[in-house]
């Protein structure tokens, strides 16, 4: 599409359809990427309208309070300020009464019991110090002051259809007088099951109000899945989107013995069965459940109870429910969006990534709630095709995706751009250049304009901006996955830099973030204020385990003790697992894990991931390369090409535009990847050796070179067997490498 757009420029007043708007005085390089910020969105049909508000302060004097406004006194806080190295605590929770009852005291910072508490990790002053909320205080304080902005927005018939703050957490409480009508119990759970949607928040904040636990669950699982997490949370509620994933707890309802209800919030029943209800049947359940009552259950919450459980997996093993507590979810929310300057009642997100994860989450749900941000819903599809459209629609002022995601953009760009003439190329490739430029001169500071920045941002990236539905996004965020320097690159090149984003789902999402002027390429940016790093066992480069401290450290693992003590340190640090080292501005860069070196029987420790990266960085060709070595003599690679992906997910055989370029370029005429290995093509090959001794001369012994190596049939997949279904989730909140 960019390079399309380079082509047009010149002549063109829109670009598919799309307006182009008015073209304006370039704005410094630090600011090359603010666009005007305008209200939340208000809806016309299929089109979002975006309207100047006529006061931009007063939502920000409205505003000044901070959370301790509405906060109330958590089950137990005991304040300390985060030193360095924390000071040693308890352990375990111990013997704090019956049933760990929250309201007899608590000195632990982790427990696995539903209905225990935690000590918050609360500094005396400063970021950190902030008064605990419970998710209904944060909610109560956005309806009490933008209750009448949009909040929840969804696509019926072709329309957008809106709920305010205020009807939202009408439904809410609505949901959650169901719940309880139904029978659900305190610190029970209820699975949620279905994409994105307004039924899929109501039913997370209304079982929240209600004293459960939510839980998303993969629309991709098994029945056997389902009934892991249903089990382990001990659902009294399940609620799932469709017919199909309705049949999946059918399949297993029977070994599920705190089952009480099933309720489906889309589509019609195809069949009536006890216990079983339409979601209009569901919200109308609670008519008889009185306000006394559900509120007796809200004003009984404290900030450091569970509220929320992420499942989340390693590579082996059943999932592991991380117990989240209100205080989590609310003081990470309220400190990402202070750190990235967040305007109250402006912000809005298309939510498309799966709710069962942290990410999607904290971005989508939590972060709009505590700054009364608009949720768009995409379609299902949106990963099949959609999500262009209606990126177009809403005009997102933050988005976050997923490397893949980013990848498919810039791959559908290219390969338009491989079409254009001799001419129109030349055209792209100096606007590209230009961006480059400056998207690193505002990444350092320089404040350094190209010359022919103006032409090109007037004439070039606007437009592409605007044709990505991007021209009002302040934050392009990328996280829950490696991404490759080369495809930050061409973003930058589009003056459309992607910030990096790291954390885990026991972190609550984000631990370190980058934002406008403060980005580097490559690293996943800064701890979030209030929190700190720490990285262990350093190596001579510095290379050492990232460990967190902070609020948005979790509270365990529901039910392992075991597990939770292998995440948590004796002096309450979590560790990652993951390798890290800061330069001289304490920007992160993840390095690799530490479960990944290779120990080679001459007894060297090799870590893979930077080899890895230098061989796809160094041979276009190269999709996915994976090292092996360890208890070994000496160093090899398994390599797979660039193949188009189908709309499953699933590798296909053809080769990528910038597979097939990178063949043209060497006289090749093949269009698969079983042509170029069938006949292990003498270019091609000669082309990805040379490629590989690039990299072997940079090596930094002879034990670090890579002597052999070898193309598979097809690139890595998840039904091939290559990828783990719960690597590729766990991905979503840890850079997994």
């Amino acid at each position: 599409m960019a390079e399309c757009l380079l082509n047009v420029f010149y002549s063109s007043s829109s670009v598919i359809g799309i307006p182009l708007g008015e073209t304006k005085p370039l704005v410094p390089v630090a600011k090359l990427q603010q666009k005007e910020i305008y209200c939340s969105p208000l809806v016309n049909g299929g089109v979002v309208n975006h309207p100047q508000p006529e006061s931009e302060s007063e939502s920000d004097e409205e505003d000044t309070d901070s959370q301790e406004s509405v906060a109330v006194e958590p089950a137990v806080i005991t304040p300390s300020r985060i030193p360095e190295a924390p000071a040693k605590l308890p352990r375990s929770p111990g013997q704090e009464g019956p049933q760990g009852d929250p309201l007899s005291g608590n000195s632990s910072l982790w427990c696995t019991s539903r209905d225990q508490a935690v000590k918050l990790r609360m500094a005396e002053t400063g970021p950190g110090s902030e008064a605990p909320m419970t998710i209904h205080q944060m909610f109560l304080k956005t309806v009490k002051i933008y209750g009448d902005l949009p909040a929840v927005a969804s696509k019926k018939e072709g329309q957008w259809v809106t709920l305010t703050w205020r009807e939202y957490y009408q439904q809410c409480r609505a949901a959650a007088k169901s719940f309880l009508k139904l029978g659900l119990e305190r610190y029970h759970g209820v699975g949620i099951l279905g994409f994105n949607s307004p039924e899929w928040f109501i039913s997370d904040i209304g079982c929240i109000l209600a004293g459960g636990f939510a839980a998303g669950i993969y629309t991709t699982n098994s029945p056997e899945a389902c009934q892991y997490v249903a089990d382990n949370c001990e659902a009294n509620v399940l609620v799932v989107e469709n017919h199909k994933q309705l049949l999946k707890i059918l399949q297993i309802k029977e070994q599920l013995p705190h089952l009480k209800a099933i309720v489906q919030y889309k589509d019609e029943l195809q069949q009536k069965l006890p216990n079983l209800y339409t979601w209009a049947e569901f919200m109308k359940l609670g008519e008889e459940v009185s306000d006394e009552r559900l509120d007796a259950v809200v004003d009984s919450q404290r900030a450091n109870q569970c509220c929320t459980l992420i499942y989340t997996s390693g590579t082996t093993g059943n999932p592991k429910g991380v117990m989240l507590s209100h205080d989590n979810i609310t003081w990470t929310s309220n400190a990402v969006g202070a750190m990235t300057s967040l305007q109250h009642g402006v912000e809005c997100v298309v939510s498309y990534l799966p709710l069962s994860h942290v990410a999607a989450q904290i971005n989508d749900m939590w972060i709009c709630m505590r700054f009364a941000g608009a949720t768009y819903f995409a379609d299902p599809d949106a990963l099949k095709g959609s999500l262009g459209t209606t990126l177009k629609e809403v005009r997102p002022t933050s988005f976050l995706g997923v490397p893949r995601v980013w990848e498919k953009m810039q791959e559908k760009m290219k390969a338009i751009g491989a079409k254009s003439s001799g001419m129109k190329k030349r055209v792209a490739n100096w606007a590209k250049s230009i961006g480059l430029q400056a998207s690193y001169s505002a990444m350092n500071g320089e404040n350094v304009v190209p010359w022919g920045f103006m032409l090109a941002n007037n004439l070039v990236f606007k437009k592409v901006r605007w044709a990505l539905g991007l021209d009002r996004c302040k934050n392009c965020l990328t996280g829950a996955a490696p991404i490759t320097k080369e495809t930050l690159e061409y973003f930058m090149s589009l003056s459309l830099p992607l910030y990096e984003l790291y954390g885990m789902s026991e972190s609550t999402g984000p631990h370190t973030i980058s934002w406008e002027n403060n980005f580097k390429i490559m690293s996943c940016g800064k701890v979030v204020v209030g929190c700190q790093t720490k990285l262990d066992k350093p190596d001579e480069d510095g290379n050492g385990e990232i460990c967190f401290w902070g609020r948005h450290v979790f509270m365990g693992y529901l039910n392992e003790p075991e597990k939770t003590e292998e995440a948590l340190d004796q002096e309450g640090w979590l560790h990652s697992g993951d390798l890290g080292k800061r330069d001289k501005d304490n920007f992160l860069f993840i390095t690799g894990r530490i479960k990944e070196l290779i120990i080679t029987a001459g007894g060297e420790n090799i870590p893979p991931v930077p080899i890895e990266d230098a061989v796809k960085a160094e041979i276009a060709i190269i999709s996915n390369a994976m090292l092996l070595g360890d208890k070994m003599k000496f160093l090899s690679m398994m390599l797979t090409l660039k193949c188009i992906v189908d709309d499953n997910g699933e590798p296909t055989d053809e080769l990528t535009p910038e597979a097939v370029a990178f063949c043209h370029q060497r006289g090749i005429t093949a269009t698969k990847a079983s042509e170029i290995i069938a006949s292990k093509e003498p270019a091609i090959y000669k082309a990805i050796q040379e490629g590989i001794e690039h990299v072997n001369a940079k090596a930094t012994s002879n034990a670090q070179r890579v002597q052999k190596w070898v193309i598979l049939d097809r690139d890595f997949s998840i039904s091939g067997g290559e990828l783990g279904e719960s690597v590729i989730k766990e991905n979503a909140s840890k850079q997994n490498h």
